[in-house]
């Protein structure tokens, strides 16, 4: 018995075969190099087709396959919404997928929801029914868990809070990927150092003008690079302040941190929660425990398996 896991991201495909006790016997991960549209979704499918054939010629038979997705997932329609893959609007992945599963149940859910699952089965938050896994990669998003159960809201958009409001005034830049998000996430802190190096003529600091990268910006903030230093200060007041709103929205017991971006960014945690301080609800912030992720860049991958054996435990088969 076995189960395929796939968490995709913006830039990546990452996959696992887990066995029947949750333990990851082997992971690949592949970057997406430009791929939109059908072209991620066939990638997905010759991973899965792989995948299967090399299970089955081992003698170990495909129980269920469990998928993390950036964005969206209608249960209804069977389609995705991935706001940082062109071309997957409202993407059919159970119909595109259906061909090659070869009648293996396959279980679709949002990356938020995927990460949390995997901290409160396998991660740090085993022990608790209220925690938070504040996701922080190409995109932002939070996993909520609220008396034990995922909050998914009425249409399972709960927890975009890269569209969390924390500046002002509005621009047109927050309508594709929200305020928060346009500062803080991956793509965010990288277009943030785009702007401010292209606005300075006389700068002459670490980071090149093309082909930055979010792994320059945390490298250049080691240098005390100007740019950088401004860039990762901000975002450390905003995790800060989107941290103060989640503690003070839904009182939880445990706050992760995970994602591509922490990573380097773990060791600011206790500055974060020090922002925190200053805007949160003053019992609850001091009742809550700040953690980096257990599972680190393997959070999604992990999720996806525990969704896959919780529902086939449950015959929720699609």
């Amino acid at each position: 018995m076995s189960f395929l896991a796939f968490d995709l991201g913006g830039t990546k495909l990452a996959s696992g075969i887990f066995s029947d006790q949750l333990d990851l016997i082997e992971k690949k991960t592949i970057p997406l190099e430009g791929l939109v549209g059908k072209g991620v979704g066939d990638l997905i499918a010759e991973q899965i087709d792989g995948m299967i054939l090399s299970q089955t010629h081992a003698g170990f038979s495909v129980n269920a396959i469990g998928i993390s997705i950036p964005g969206i997932y209608s249960k209804e329609k069977g389609t995705v919404w991935a706001p940082n893959i062109p071309g997957w609007e409202a993407f059919p992945l159970i119909n595109f997928l259906s061909k090659i599963t070869r009648g293996i149940p396959v279980f679709i859910d949002n990356d938020r929801a995927c990460y949390i699952r995997g901290e409160s089965t396998i991660g740090k938050a085993r022990d608790c029914n209220d925690a938070i896994f504040i996701a922080v990669g190409t995109g932002i998003g939070a996993g909520i868990l609220a008396n034990g159960n995922v909050l998914r809201g009425a249409h399972d958009i709960a927890g975009a809070i890269g569209w969390m409001a924390l500046d002002r005034p509005f621009s047109e830049k927050y309508i594709s990927s929200g305020c928060f998000e346009s500062m803080c996430s991956g793509e965010g802190i990288v277009k943030v150092a785009e702007e401010k190096i292209n606005a300075d003529e006389l700068y002459s600091g670490q980071l090149n003008k093309e082909g930055i990268t979010t792994h320059d910006v945390f490298a250049a903030f080691e240098e005390n690079d100007p740019v950088a230093g401004f860039i990762i200060n901000q975002c450390i007041e905003l995790w800060g302040m989107a941290l103060a709103n989640m503690i003070s929205i839904f009182n939880p017991q445990m706050v992760i941190f995970g994602g591509g971006v922490f990573g380097p960014a773990a060791k600011f945690i206790p500055q974060i929660v020090s922002e925190a301080k200053k805007w949160a609800q003053p019992v609850s912030i001091n009742q809550v425990e700040v953690v980096a992720s257990a599972l680190g860049q393997d959070a999604g991958l992990h999720g996806a398996a525990c969704m896959a054996m919780k529902n086939l435990k449950n015959g929720n088969a699609l």
